[in-house]
């Protein structure tokens, strides 16, 4: 039995304890034990996931680090010492420090010959919940079939002329500047491909599916913000160096990460502010697709933070429809476009906003991980 103050739970070796920290880890859901004096001892893998941190950073700090000290988790916590018997609330709004508010079912125990400790297990119900809705939007998005193949004929014509220009420029440019010619050809020569192929808002897909490294198509969406509308942001990427490479289509994904980027460097403009871009795996995330028999794992999970104003609560429901927008001069399809191209890649997108912090999370399959269910 130990008392408050006690040390922190160490890494198991051989044996039981390491099978059993094993089957933990193996759990898609978040688990932490809590000691008496409210000091993390233990998470698994998934609440690493969860909180955004790693496990040395979250062992041995105080819950309240974590979450607030006047919400549900500390209430329940309390609850549960008083009564000495299990406690579960379902569709509970959690407030993250690191990760804002998730919709969580969260479940606390008492560890019976450990008097004030408790397990807490989070089941995050954040994707289900908005599930629906975009589902609903990606709907609504394909009404915009017909536009999208006269946006695409407008905005051709402009680029040749922007090819045209850059190449001109490079004759006299030096080395140095000659990167930037360089870049601005390479993306008008992609954007005129996406435009070639664009039925992007059409019920069937056109996606070139392959092998993509999700680190290079972020590292260059980074370069192309940093020398364009990012010059003023600071932007910071904490990497998973052993993601496998995602299923889809490198090109698509840029445009989807691109524009992501862009809306948080116009969140942030105004503060002199900071994005973050992480990605990371996650286990036992699947999902049964519309008229599909198939069921897809989405372990790769890539987020855009920001600290800016946060997105209105009015707008948030409809983010991803057509035509929502908070910009005075946006048209509003640049996340409708976003949802629609992830959906088409079979994975996932969501959101949480408030001020000083939005994270939008994007879920995509491995390569080769899609199984019949």
């Amino acid at each position: 039995m130990r008392g408050p103050g006690a040390a922190a739970r160490q890494p198991p070796g051989d044996g039981p304890e390491a099978r059993f920290e094993a089957v933990l880890n193996s759990l898609s859901d978040p688990v932490l034990v809590v000691g008496s004096d409210g000091t993390v001892e233990y998470v698994n893998q998934a609440t690493e996931l969860f909180f955004d941190a790693s496990q040395s950073w979250l062992v041995a700090r105080n819950l309240a680090d974590l979450v607030p000290t006047d919400g549900p988790l500390f209430a329940m916590i309390g609850q549960v010492r008083k009564s000495g018997s299990s406690l579960s609330e379902y569709g509970v709004t959690l407030q993250t420090q690191r990760t804002g508010a998730r919709l969580v079912t969260i479940a606390v125990a008492p560890i019976n010959d450990e008097p004030g400790s408790v397990v807490v297990s989070l089941h995050d119900r954040t994707i289900t919940s908005k599930m629906t809705g975009e589902l609903n939007s990606r709907s609504a998005v394909r009404s915009l079939t017909g536009m999208a193949a006269v946006l695409a004929h407008e905005v051709k014509n402009p680029l040749s002329g922007i090819r045209g220009a850059a190449q001109l420029l490079e004759q006299g440019a030096d080395d140095e500047d000659r990167k930037l010619t360089h870049l601005i050809c390479d993306e008008t020569d992609r954007i005129c491909a996406l435009l070639d192929s664009m039925d992007a808002f059409s019920e069937q897909p056109l996606i070139n599916q392959g092998e993509v490294n999700i680190h290079q198509v972020l590292e260059h969406v980074r370069k192309l913000a940093e020398n364009g509308f990012a010059r003023s942001v600071r932007i910071q990427e904490r990497y998973d160096p052993s993601l496998p490479p995602v299923a889809g289509d490198r090109d698509q994904l840029i445009q989807v990460f691109l524009n992501l980027v862009k809306n948080a460097a116009e969140a942030v403009a105004d503060r002199g502010g900071e994005i973050t871009i992480t990605t990371g795996y996650q286990h036992g995330l699947r999902v049964a697709r519309p008229g599909s028999d198939t069921r897809t794992q989405l372990p790769l999970v890539i987020a855009v933070i920001d600290n800016g104003e946060g997105i209105a609560e009015d707008i948030q429901a409809h983010l991803f429809d057509p035509f929502v927008t908070t910009k005075a001069s946006g048209t509003g399809l640049g996340l409708a476009l976003v949802a629609k191209i992830i959906g088409d890649h079979g994975g996932m997108i969501e959101f949480t906003s408030e001020p000083g912090c939005t994270v939008f999370r994007v879920y995509l399959p491995a390569y080769r991980e899609t199984e019949v269910a």
